[in-house]
């Protein structure tokens, strides 16, 4: 656990309505940069804003992967052939999430699920084994002697 010293109130903005804000600082001198959180959850207490906060690098990294690795940032749905090819990776991103191996996690972060499988742990599944495939591929490269340089060209071609 990580503690956080918080600052939460409702507030109405103009253009927004009503939302509540949360000012959340890593150091307890709060001589750290603040992060401003906004939510419509009026009735959320900071403990449930932060948690729900700190899950959204796993949708980051699903996203990119989708974006990067799986091509959905080119699947332009303009044309009869770019929605075939949409329904078509997302075929394949909803394959990835229902075969990932994701057994009920007892960490805490898993915690609310109480023992049953999420996407979240899913697509942590799937991020671990790309990242594994990722490090196996670069461990073998630099048994063949390759340089960085070599590496970071076969990683991420120009």
């Amino acid at each position: 656990m990580k503690p956080f010293w918080v600052f939460t109130k409702v507030v109405r903005l103009k253009r927004y309505g009503r939302k509540r804000l949360v000012i959340v600082h890593e150091q307890q001198d709060l001589g750290d940069t603040p992060r401003f959180l906004l939510t419509d959850a009026l009735h959320w207490e900071s403990g449930r804003v932060l948690e729900s906060w700190s899950y959204r690098w796993a949708s980051e990294i699903f996203h990119e992967f989708g974006k990067q690795v799986a091509g959905l940032e080119a699947a332009q749905v303009r044309k009869e052939e770019a929605v075939t090819r949409h329904f078509r990776l997302s075929c394949v991103a909803q394959s990835l999430l229902q075969r990932a191996p994701a057994a009920g996690s007892t960490s805490e972060r898993f915690a609310f699920a109480q023992g049953e499988n999420t996407v979240g742990q899913k697509v942590w599944a799937i991020a671990r084994e790309a990242l594994q495939g990722l490090l196996h591929l670069v461990e073998q490269l630099l048994a063949q002697g390759h340089s960085c340089e070599h590496i970071l060209d076969v990683l991420m071609p120009a």
